[in-house]
């Protein structure tokens, strides 16, 4: 099977993003409906970000996107870090000359989140193996993301610790 280079990558690959970005959008719906009180559209949108997960995953899969933890951490790595040096500083920077002040706002808080990222990810890559269990804290606000327990409040967007997700 000659993948590489061909039309079908290509294909594959805008359909990943597709399904992806669908993801989260219907997710982000689902959270507006349940606000607005329309839980039975909520479920459906939920639903139906399941199901293009389930896509998004077979597509990288054929891919071949998915290898080893090992592998796929410091892959996580990179573009972590491309992230926050190179990526968000760059539309900070524009959003700043524009004078878009909360795209300005939404790029910061990333540019800070994925540099703390990028650093869990070398941590786990140092002791993947050890099986080291820690809980993570996800500020519903910015995205910080903390190991062991949440801070009171959220260095990066002075959120109550109270109000981060913990994920299991």
């Amino acid at each position: 099977m000659a993948l590489a280079g061909s039309q079908t990558e290509k294909n594959l690959k805008d359909a990943f993003a597709g399904e992806s970005q669908a993801n989260r959008r219907y997710l982000a719906f689902a959270k507006k409906a349940e606000q607005e009180g329309f839980k039975q559209v909520a479920k459906l949108f939920r639903a139906a970000a399941e199901a293009e997960t389930v896509h998004a995953h077979a597509h990288l899969r054929v891919l071949g996107g998915v290898k080893s933890t090992k592998e796929n951490i410091q892959e996580a790595v990179n573009g972590e870090t491309f992230e926050f040096k190179k990526m968000y500083p760059e539309m900070l920077a524009k959003a700043k000359a524009e004078g878009i002040k909360p795209a300005e706002i939404d790029f910061d808080y990333a540019n800070q989140v994925e540099k703390i990222h990028a650093g869990l990810y070398e941590n786990a890559l140092a002791n993947l193996g050890k099986n080291k269990e820690v809980d993570y804290y996800v500020c519903p606000v910015c995205g910080n993301t903390v190991e062991g327990k949440a801070p009171d409040v959220c260095p990066i967007c002075d959120t109550p610790g109270s109000k981060f997700a913990r994920i299991s």
